[in-house]
């Protein structure tokens, strides 16, 4: 019992967002009558949180090394607009298209990236610079008008799912895709406890081991059980996954992600120890302008259409989703997978209180107090740490 105490107080806030969030759906499950876990809706709160949750793995970047980015909803809107004049009015191919706006959203990046990195301008100043700017300039390519539609390939890249096959309305890839996972987590685990075992780190208990694996491994097969029984696996919801690993990876396993982490807790010990701070600055603000523009393509895909209010509150609800998933705002401190359990968190109460009927106004003061309340309780875990 005390191994798993120090256990859940060493993840406190990762786990308590977990458990939150499990709450907060049996909770919107029961208000709205079995409405929120059925598979349709599933599905639609995959798509309708895509482009903010690919926000939020960039913003969780910008934030452990110490900055924010204001600007990221102005560039969605922005790129979003210069791909549908690519692919609308110049008929250009879609792929030509995408290419050039994911170069364009790492060319705003490294815009940004400059001032803050080498001229030493806050992040803050630049990217409400960044903010106003590119909101003004979206204004203009589309002389306040709409751009559609798309061409019907693009569209698939929010609207698509993975081909399937099956009888009885089940999707086969979908839950072919479950039992592969499984048994790649299981394999992941198992690899990561028995190096633990080698370098002489504590273990859990076994038996709270096997109930883990069992736990999950049930997760993603129901989750993926209910996907197959709508229309299987969503193209965004791949690429979400795909995004998710490789910037796990990144942070958890090589040296770039060590000295984003070196430079959010102390940019001078971390200049001192080799990290050259200001070229990572630099890099991670090209990383957030490339996801800028996935999210932007993301949005105009699933809209069909490129419109001047195209990323209104984007940035808000990344930043949001990043400080519920446990990223601390003096920096150095936050994970991937913690900015998508926070995404999850934002996008299940704006889906179950939508389904319930609540106002936009309530929706907005619920969501700022679950906001306010997150980082409440990190600084009151900070400081009880430190006594």
């Amino acid at each position: 019992m005390e191994t798993i105490s120090r256990m859940f107080k060493g993840n406190i806030r990762q786990y308590g967002m977990i458990i939150a969030l499990v709450v907060i759906m049996i909770l919107f499950e029961i208000l709205t009558g079995g409405l929120l876990l059925q598979p349709i809706n599933i599905t639609n709160l995959i798509l309708q949180n895509s482009y903010i949750l690919v926000l939020a793995i960039g913003m969780v970047l910008v934030i452990i090394t110490g900055h924010i980015d204001l600007s990221v909803g102005s560039i969605a809107a922005f790129v979003g607009a210069i791909s549908a004049i690519m692919m609308v009015d110049m008929q250009l191919p879609a792929w030509l298209a995408v290419i050039a706006s994911l170069i364009l959203g790492g060319l705003i990046g490294a815009w940004q990236g400059f001032w803050i990195a080498y001229v030493r301008i806050p992040a803050f100043i630049v990217t409400l610079a960044g903010m106003l700017l590119f909101r003004g300039l979206t204004m203009i390519v589309l002389e306040g008008q709409s751009i559609s539609p798309f061409p019907g390939g693009f569209q698939k890249i929010s609207s698509g799912f993975i081909p399937g096959f099956g009888g009885s309305g089940m999707n086969i890839v979908a839950i072919l895709a479950g039992i592969v996972l499984t048994i790649w987590y299981i394999i992941n685990e198992l690899r990561d406890r028995r190096a633990q075992s080698k370098y002489g780190f504590e273990l859990s208990p076994q038996g709270l081991f096997i109930l883990k694996l069992v736990v999950v491994a049930a997760i993603i097969n129901a989750f993926t059980i209910v996907l197959a029984s709508y229309s299987g696996i969503p193209n965004i919801l791949v690429l979400l996954f795909i995004l998710i690993v490789v910037y796990s990876f990144v942070m958890n396993r090589t040296i770039m992600g060590r000295h984003i982490y070196a430079l959010g807790g102390n940019e001078k010990a971390a200049g001192l120890s080799g990290v050259k701070t200001k070229k990572v600055t630099f890099w991670v603000f090209v990383n957030m302008g490339v996801l800028s523009a996935v999210s932007g393509l993301i949005f105009a895909a699933r809209l069909n259409a490129a419109t001047p209010r195209a990323g209104t509150n984007f940035e808000l609800d990344a930043i949001a989703a990043c400080f519920i998933g446990g990223a601390s705002a003096a920096g150095g401190i936050g994970t991937v997978f913690g900015a998508i359990i926070g995404g999850l968190v934002m996008g299940v109460l704006n889906n179950g209180m939508s389904l319930i009927g609540l106002g936009i106004d309530w929706q907005q003061g619920i969501k700022g107090l679950v906001l306010l309340l997150a980082v409440a309780f990190d600084i009151y875990n900070k400081n009880k740490r430190a006594v």
